[in-house]
């Protein structure tokens, strides 16, 4: 592959490969491991290589959840679970809204971007026309978390020509994520000088979701329609296989630019910082902010499916695996991050780069924090 071609986008491309078939304690590893921390430090995302990983599956997992999504709206609401904070099952369209556009410090990020480089309005944006599904792939606790609503069993659909599919095409791509993901944590640890199994560990039981996002483009399909407004990812890392259809923009954290997503074809994912991850480094990494809309090139494939695949139904799925810090497991900054962290900010200031005020990361449960993160978007009850 000509991948100097295929990468439009300045991110480091991490080669999980190297990690997993060389001693840890090799040159070659130790300069990967740095190189994973460093792109996290400095643009809160990075392109992930990973050859375990399969195209063909995500292209089965995409067919599978257009199919789902293509249902009318009396069978997908079966399977919604309001009262578990929407955290397992199906989210439907305009029910979860855009944390920033009523959060302070987001809407000052907002702010210090120069006007080219901002994201499309959320101040006056109503809830996110995208529906969504939650699919956990976990590993038991031995213990009873003290969260068990964020630890709720799965939901299967049960329309005849998904139910048979959904189960294996849903483990199989989501274990691809969930292992390319976990070790990329392992990767990120070493090269912040953490023990390798630092985030790993912490994150053995976490309520890990399989969390496609879908958006009907035969509704939504106009240039500017916001389908995912301006926002942070709540969890650790967030890990991304390509989607049919162009519209994910990134913000880098160190250039303030405005990056159009394009994962290239193959063994490669992205990745992107949450704010479980920002907590537990004091900062030193922050959650990268990011939209989904409806852009030009957008239009493009949308116009191409349509002539290429005239009996497909035309919805963008994000093929997205959240992958948290285990629910029960007290969060908070690793001193030594915290002072890099200090460092990393007043160097940032220094190259006239203002990243806002101070911010605070107290000690709490991850349950905790999810759960304040769920109210910000209208998920969980007040």
């Amino acid at each position: 592959m000509a991948e100097s071609q295929e990468l439009s986008m300045d991110l480091p491309v991490i080669d999980l490969d190297v990690f997993l078939h060389n001693p840890r304690d090799s040159a070659e590893v130790q300069a990967e491991c740095v190189k994973a921390a460093n792109a996290l430090i400095t643009y809160g995302a990075l392109v992930l290589h990973d050859s375990r990983v399969s195209e063909d599956d995500n292209t089965t997992f995409l067919d599978l959840l257009e199919d789902y999504f293509a249902q009318p709206e009396e069978d997908l609401k079966k399977d919604e679970r309001p009262e578990l904070s929407y955290q397992i099952g199906v989210t439907l369209e305009n029910t979860e809204k855009p944390k920033c556009a009523v959060d302070e410090p987001c809407l000052n990020v907002i702010e210090r971007l120069a006007p080219s480089e901002r994201p499309l309005d959320i101040k006056g944006h109503e809830p996110d026309p995208k529906c969504r599904f939650f699919w956990r792939m976990v590993e038991a606790p031995p213990y009873e978390t003290q969260f068990p609503g964020l630890n709720a069993d799965n939901i299967t659909p049960d329309a005849p020509h998904i139910k048979e599919r959904w189960g294996p095409v849903m483990n199989q791509w989501g274990t691809s994520m969930k292992n390319a993901v976990e070790g990329l944590t392992q990767m990120a640890a070493v090269g912040l000088g953490l023990p390798a199994d630092t985030f790993k560990d912490a994150g053995r039981y976490g309520p890990h979701l399989l969390a496609p996002t879908a958006s009907d483009l035969q509704k939504y399909g106009k240039v500017n329609t916001i389908l995912a407004g301006f926002h942070t990812d709540l969890n650790f890392l967030t890990i991304h296989g390509r989607s049919r259809y162009p519209g994910l923009h990134i913000w880098a954290r160190n250039t303030g630019k405005k990056i159009p997503v394009k994962i290239p074809q193959g063994n490669y994912l992205l990745v992107q910082a949450g704010k479980q991850l920002e907590h537990i480094t004091g900062g030193l990494i922050k959650a990268g902010f990011h939209e989904v809309v409806v852009n030009e090139s957008t239009v493009k494939v949308i116009n191409d499916r349509k002539e290429k695949f005239p009996n497909r139904p035309l919805v963008r799925i994000s093929s997205t695996f959240f992958w948290h810090l285990s629910s029960d497991y007290d969060l908070l900054p690793i001193p030594e991050l915290k002072e890099k962290a200090k460092e990393v900010r007043a160097a940032q200031f220094n190259l006239g780069k203002d990243e806002g005020e101070e911010v605070e990361y107290p000690a709490l449960k991850v349950g905790e924090q999810v759960s304040n993160e769920l109210r910000h978007i209208a998920l969980m009850a007040k």
